[in-house]
């Protein structure tokens, strides 16, 4: 039975050149900007890199101060993806970014061999601990990744972050998926975790990394773990 194909809307403006499968307008008449960070571990270096260019044209047109988080409504990032939104997004002592993208990029050239040390005991064991998965345990043991976050990040939490951001990470006590953003953690205390501990949970990549436990207390000493 042949189906009724979708209504495509062939305008074409300055900013606009392919066709596009028409959709209602937003409801409040105004763009919403989205970016997307996909993770992977090492290969976020790939977003860093093209973050990297997308801010020098930015900067290119409104000046050096140009940063990524200024030019979003929403940045969504998961287990490497969710470093970099935090990286870009929360603030500095000055209320700016605490990394641009470069700095970003930078930093996953100078941290990453050692968050992923190819070590020889790592060379012999990971295809048996691949194979074996979570039997085996992970393959990293993610102290110095730990460290580092919890010395880059400090006290900041989740409200702070200077655009929406909206990182997921996953539950192994209920086995489901547990999201973070910014929304929810301006509207309920007791989910405003510290940074660090949502950056280390969301890079907990199962067999790769181990599993990251902490507590979120509000102002009244109520707790959530």
């Amino acid at each position: 039975m042949a189906t009724e194909a979708p209504t495509v809307n062939n305008h074409v403006d300055r900013n606009v050149s392919i066709s596009t499968t028409s959709l209602p307008p937003p409801s409040e008449g105004k763009m919403v900007t989205v970016l997307s960070i996909d993770g992977g571990g090492v290969r976020g270096l790939i977003p860093a890199t093209v973050l990297e260019f997308l801010e020098s044209k930015l900067q290119e047109l409104d000046g050096e101060d140009a940063r990524i988080a200024v030019y979003f409504d929403l940045i969504a990032g998961t287990s490497t993806g969710g470093l970099l939104t935090a990286m870009l997004t929360v603030p500095d002592k000055n209320n700016r970014p605490l990394y641009t993208a470069k700095g970003a990029v930078e930093f996953y050239h100078e941290n990453c061999p050692k968050i992923f040390p190819h070590t020889a005991k790592a060379i012999i064991l990971g295809p048996i601990k691949s194979f074996f998965g979570a039997i085996a345990g992970p393959k990293y043991n993610g102290k110095y990744l730990r460290q580092k976050l919890s010395t880059l990040l400090g006290d900041i939490k989740l409200h702070q972050t200077l655009t929406n951001v909206l990182i997921p990470a996953f539950d192994i006590k209920i086995l489901q998926p547990t999201i973070f953003s910014t929304h929810d953690a301006k509207l309920e205390p007791l989910k405003n975790p510290l940074m660090s501990d949502v950056c280390i949970s969301t890079s907990a990549a199962p067999t790769y990394l181990p599993a990251h436990f902490f507590d979120t207390v509000d102002d009244n000493g109520n707790s959530r773990s």
